[in-house]
């Protein structure tokens, strides 16, 4: 009996906790991302109204600022990404330290305003997590509920930015804690409820305002085929990523490696503004070009989904804060574009541009997380009535994560990539 009281306090005081968090980190993750959704619209609109030019050297301002920061402001102490949060999980010991929180979240502002090619995702799921760790160290709640607390804090981070408590609450289960148990349900539960009161209250607009149609079975041959690729382009993607790490790592001159990659992103979105920051706004241009019947060239569409995940690796190598969440969503749209736009053209198909460039987003995303339900979830709530197509996109989910599976070994993707998209230093 006794035993059964301390567990109900632990739980209450798990609880409480949990909510907390949840509320500070949708108030973090809500502040970053509108604030860097501002700032790259009025960066991004000044300078393509008349000085293109300026696209060059953009992401050289954003990124040096940001090494100046990490030399000066946060003296010299690292970012390795997600790989902290990993590291402090399965390491008791080692916690997030605080400045981690401003750290991630004014490099992940700069890097994206300035055009960096990646988003502040992994950013917003950094510093969520690290103000989880701080409501563990200050004891909150019971001192085995430490990575509840954590995952509290990343599921409000992820629902905040793609207005989804589910696909927050999945995203901490299915890859920031990589378990299931009672109280990690009940904490995430509670920071999910938060998120969605303060969604409903403050931040219900979804990232894409198009409208879905019903999907067809003769589109299936083409769905399948367009899984394939996703698992190829995230694999791509992956050992972009990885190369570029190594190559950039090498260079010892901080000019030298700041100014490379970031020129080499400038001269890409100079060519390609879609390519600019997060590219959400690129990719809405595109989608509404298509609901006019506009006919997109097939060749630009491979061309952007292409260059986007190269944009991304360069602004990572060197030294931009982001991950894999924006670059696999634009790249894996553009490329169910092509598809869709080549099946009609070629094969005389009726195929709806908008249900490939959800299902192109998901098949990529599903196979750069490695999390195909967290995918699911969190593509068909890119717009209002996302879930319409919930069977094909699950299924191609399901064939993309299977098809990178095959491709590259779990343990190359886990050590190498995601876990390590970080700031270069």
């Amino acid at each position: 009996m006794e035993r059964t009281k301390i567990v109900t306090q632990h739980y209450f005081r798990l609880i409480v906790a949990a909510a907390m968090v949840g509320l500070g980190s949708a108030l973090l993750a809500f502040t970053l991302k509108h604030l860097t959704e501002y700032f790259e619209h009025r960066f991004f609109n000044a300078v393509n109204s008349g000085y293109t030019a300026l696209f060059i050297i953009l992401p050289s301002i954003g990124i040096t600022a940001i090494y100046f920061s990490r030399k000066y402001l946060f003296q010299n102490r690292k970012n390795k990404g997600i790989t902290e949060i990993y590291k402090t999980l399965d390491q008791r010991k080692d916690h997030l330290p605080f400045f981690k929180i401003p750290s991630h979240f004014i490099n992940g502002f700069l890097t994206v305003i300035f055009g960096g090619s990646t988003g502040v995702e992994v950013s917003t799921v950094v510093a969520t997590a690290t103000l989880g760790n701080y409501a563990y160290e200050k004891e909150f709640s019971a001192r085995m509920y430490k990575r509840e607390l954590i995952c509290a804090g990343v599921v409000a981070g992820v629902a905040i930015l793609f207005t989804s408590p589910l696909a927050g609450f999945l995203f901490a289960l299915e890859v920031i804690a990589r378990k299931m148990r009672k109280s990690l349900v009940i904490a995430c539960t509670a920071s999910a409820l938060v998120s969605w009161v303060f969604i409903e209250l403050f931040d219900s607009e979804t990232i894409l305002t198009h409208s879905v149609t019903e999907w067809t079975y003769s589109a299936i041959p083409f769905f399948i085929v367009l899984s394939i690729l996703g698992g190829v382009l995230s694999v791509y993607f992956t050992l972009l990523v990885t190369r570029m790490k190594r190559l950039f790592a090498n260079i010892s001159n901080n000019f030298i490696r700041v100014n490379l990659g970031a020129i080499a992103v400038g001269i890409m979105i100079f060519f390609f503004p879609s390519l600019y920051g997060d590219s959400y706004h690129g990719l809405r241009e595109i989608l509404h070009e298509t609901s006019t019947s506009a006919t997109i060239p097939i060749f630009f569409l491979l061309t952007v989904a292409v260059l986007k995940p190269l944009a991304s690796s360069l602004t990572l190598g060197a030294g931009g804060d982001g991950g894999v969440f924006a670059p696999s969503i634009v790249a894996g749209a553009f490329l169910g574009l092509m598809v869709a736009f080549f099946g009609n053209n070629y094969f005389g198909m009726h195929l709806i541009p908008i249900n490939f460039a959800l299902i192109g987003a998901a098949a990529t995303l599903s196979a750069s997380l490695y999390a195909p339900f967290t995918s699911v979830v969190l593509i068909c709530n890119l717009l209002p009535d996302g879930y319409v197509l919930f069977i094909p996109i699950l299924i191609c989910c399901l064939i993309s994560f299977a098809i990178s599976k095959l491709i590259l070994p779990y343990n190359v993707y886990t050590y190498d990539f995601y876990l390590n998209s970080k700031t270069s230093n």
